[in-house]
């Protein structure tokens, strides 16, 4: 493995950029976790990979299974779902849904997003469960979470009614909140509706409790939770310009504190950071030697522009490093994955890079082979004499 280590001096002007080390957000949150989407930067993680009860913020999870079934045909939109009196038996927040009442499934997403519905999730759940029970929904879910890169999160039910075997981590709500903007963003329009009037008869549960929605900072999405033992929680994201932001807080004392905490969080993350280009496409970065070929290096490139956050301030450097496996072996092809740059920004996670082979390296003739192989014994007689020194 050869590691090659570089700094802003030696990309050139173009590595230079705004560069500042800074303390992390105070968060009055329990566990937070803060990312920036565009340029998959994180940006805070506190107590972020601890599974703690999610209250309703796993709610999303439900949505996304839900929203794989109407992409897949197997739910339809205006599809109208039976109410179960095990839906119809919960409590907190709902739609007021009564047992055998037919409700569209257009209607029990949107009352899950917008009304937190807990007895929709329960509809929503026993239609799709492998076995028609919520559990056998639980089960699924839990799986599929897996899947989708969640690695502390297991789901006893589909609203986040309290229970010990309900647990998510706040990195594993930011993946999936993140999950449902890229893979559905016919849907994620919904997370901005601030009022759903289902019934007009129960009009006690019409306004989304997101407290982001209206402040005009381009908040969109996505979940808030609130049990006993969570404390008030929120999945939150908020886009500004070209730059989207995901958030998670959990943990705190009242939904006033989880609104300030909302907005403070967004408004450090959009006000401390920026983004930066550092490489354009086609930039040669490095040069890797190559065995037995043509040539005896190859230019490495990033495949496209790297963009990354940098926190704003005083200029500085960022330290970069390429990494491959070398020297490679020819054949070498043009645009093969073959190394990576790790890009360092202070204050924040590294990032890593694919680099590509910007041209091709044909394996050498005949007598590019004997000159290599002669230079091998060489240098291995040479090794050996040192060694008997």
């Amino acid at each position: 493995m050869l590691r090659a280590g570089f700094t802003a001096i030696v990309f050139g002007a173009v590595l230079m950029a705004q560069s500042l080390s800074l303390a992390a957000f105070e968060t009055r949150a329990t566990s937070a976790f803060v990312l920036d989407h565009t340029t998959g930067t994180v940006l805070l993680a506190k107590n972020a990979d601890v599974p703690l009860p999610p209250a309703s913020m796993s709610k999303l999870m439900t949505l996304y299974v839900a929203f794989e079934a109407v992409r897949d045909g197997r739910l339809k939109l205006d599809e109208e779902l039976r109410v179960s009196e095990h839906a119809m038996s919960y409590g907190g927040s709902t739609m007021f849904l009564q047992a055998g009442e037919r409700v569209k499934v257009a209607d029990l997403i949107k009352g899950i997003i917008v009304l937190s519905g807990n007895d929709a999730c329960a509809v929503i759940a026993e239609a799709l469960s492998p076995d028609g029970t919520e559990k056998g929904f639980s089960r699924f879910m839990t799986e599929r979470a897996k899947d989708l890169g969640m690695s502390h999160s297991t789901f006893a039910n589909s609203s986040g009614w309290p229970d010990a075997d309900h647990r998510m981590s706040m990195r594993d709500l930011g993946i999936l909140g993140a999950k449902i903007i890229e893979d559905f963003p016919e849907f994620y329009e919904l997370f901005a509706e601030k009022e759903f009037l289902f019934d007009k008869k129960e009009s006690q549960n019409r306004y989304n409790r997101n407290p982001l929605l209206g402040l005009g900072i381009g908040a969109d999405g996505l979940k808030t939770g609130h049990t006993q033992e969570a404390g008030y929680g929120l999945v939150g994201s908020v886009k500004q310009g070209e730059r989207r932001i995901i958030f998670v807080i959990s943990g705190l004392e009242t939904e006033q504190g989880r609104a300030r905490e909302a907005e403070a969080i967004t408004n450090w993350a959009f006000r401390q950071f920026s983004t930066a280009e550092l490489l354009k496409e086609g930039q040669i970065v490095a040069e890797a030697e190559v065995w037995m070929g043509e040539a005896a290096t190859v230019a490495l490139t990033a495949a496209t522009p790297l963009k990354t956050l940098l926190p704003t301030g005083r200029d500085g450097k960022v330290e970069a490093e390429v990494v491959y496996d070398g020297p490679l072996t020819a054949p070498v092809m043009a645009g093969a994955t073959v190394g990576k740059l790790i890009i360092r920004p202070e204050g924040l996670a590294e990032t890593e890079v694919p680099l590509v082979a910007a041209s091709t390296v044909a394996q050498g003739g005949v007598m590019v082979r004997l000159k290599t192989a002669s230079q091998r014994v060489v240098k291995k007689l040479m090794a050996e004499a040192e060694g008997a020194l």
